[in-house]
């Protein structure tokens, strides 16, 4: 029998910048004494700012700090607000069936209210979901097909036609190299006339 943990409501809040196009939404963001900085994909192994370094400036590491035990949180805002990128999580509430940050292993009790979160985001055009479990969470809220990895579909939601795009997870778990990753994120934001 599987031990079930308490249940954890979303420690952040969101990260909407007023001109943003595109929204990211990972799941839920890992148990805090894995943070490197109180912002999103905090986790030090998990490579999120590293394909966005590689993507928008060819170096892996733009957002880590000198020693490269953290990452560089101010700069990472600022760059994110001046492309028009906004972050959020697809899970609100959740519970850890295993004691690590496995997206395997996290129950979603309570889903985003995406039909709010759009509504403080009027020039949003695509959702960017960041693994499966954010994927499968998004389409218990939204009519939609599932798009393949690096792919989009196209929905009419909240009074408006939104791309939906399934991007490879940046955790290291997810086995592709950063490279290729970074490969797939790039074609994306060139498909949205970001790069």
């Amino acid at each position: 029998m599987m031990e079930k943990y308490e249940k954890e409501p979303h420690p952040l809040p969101p990260f909407f910048p007023a001109a943003a196009r595109a929204l990211m939404l990972g799941s839920f963001p890992p148990k805090r004494e894995r943070w490197k900085m109180d912002f999103f994909y905090p986790n030090l192994q998990n490579d999120m700012w590293r394909i966005f370094g590689l993507v928008f400036f060819g170096d892996a590491d733009r957002f880590l700090t000198a020693d490269r035990r953290s990452f560089r949180e101010e700069a990472i805002r600022a760059f994110l607000t001046a492309k028009g990128i906004a972050l959020w999580d697809t899970a609100m509430e959740v519970r850890r069936l295993k004691d690590n940050a496995s997206d395997r292993f996290l129950e979603v009790l309570k889903p985003v209210d995406l039909a709010d979160v759009l509504e403080q985001l009027p020039r949003c055009e695509a959702l960017i979901l960041t693994g499966q479990k954010a994927m499968d969470t998004l389409l218990t809220l939204v009519e939609a097909d599932e798009p393949a990895t690096g792919r989009f579909t196209e929905t009419a939601w909240c009074g408006r036609l939104l791309r939906i795009y399934r991007m490879p997870s940046s955790s290291r778990a997810y086995p592709k190299p950063l490279a290729e990753k970074a490969a797939v994120y790039e074609r994306m934001f060139r498909e949205l006339g970001m790069l």
